[in-house]
C-alpha cells in the first residue's frame, strides 16, 4: 500500500486538498510505470531548508525543494521531499502564479526527481518543465471530476 505523508518541520502549514493531492501523485507515478513505497513531504521555512542544503549537500544557498531518494529498487519510489513554503510564496509572486499552483508544481517536481528526471542541463530542465506542466494539467482534470 503506497504511503504519502505530509509533515511540517519548523512552521505551521496545512496542505489543502490532501486526498486529491495523494490521488494525483499516485496517478502520476502509475503513469510513469512505477509504484510508491513511501514518500514523505516535509514543509519547512527558508532557513530550515538552507541548513539541510548546507548539512547534506554542501550548498550554501536557499532553494525551494530538496529531494532525497531512499529507493532500493528503481521502480519503487521511496524518499523525503523537503519544500520551503517561504520559497513557494516568493516564487508564486515572481512567476505570476498562484501559491497553490506553485506548490503543486514543486510537489510534483520532487516526484519527478524520484522517478529519475534531472534538471541540471538546459535539455533536462526543458523536459522537467514539460512533465510538470503535463501533470499539473492532470491535477486540473482531477478537480473537475
Amino acid at each position: 500500500m503506497p504511503v504519502i505523508n505530509f509533515f511540517e518541520e519548523d512552521i505551521q502549514f496545512k496542505l489543502p486538498q490532501k486526498t486529491k493531492i495523494r490521488t494525483w501523485i499516485k496517478n502520476v507515478v502509475k503513469t510513469e510505470g512505477a509504484d510508491i513505497s513511501e514518500i514523505n513531504y516535509i514543509f519547512c521555512s527558508d532557513p530550515y531548508l538552507k541548513q539541510v542544503n548546507i548539512d547534506y549537500l554542501q550548498h550554501d544557498y536557499f532553494t525551494d525543494i530538496i529531494t532525497f531518494d531512499n529507493s532500493d529498487q528503481e521502480e519503487i519510489l521511496e524518499g523525503d521531499i523537503f519544500i520551503s513554503i517561504d520559497r513557494i510564496r516568493e516564487n508564486s509572486t515572481d512567476f505570476s502564479s498562484s501559491f497553490d499552483q506553485e506548490l503543486r508544481r514543486v510537489i510534483i517536481h520532487g516526484v519527478l526527481h524520484l522517478l529519475g528526471y534531472r534538471d541540471k542541463s538546459a535539455d533536462e530542465q526543458t523536459q522537467m518543465r514539460q512533465k510538470e506542466d503535463q501533470y499539473l494539467s492532470l491535477y486540473a482534470s482531477l478537480n473537475q471530476s
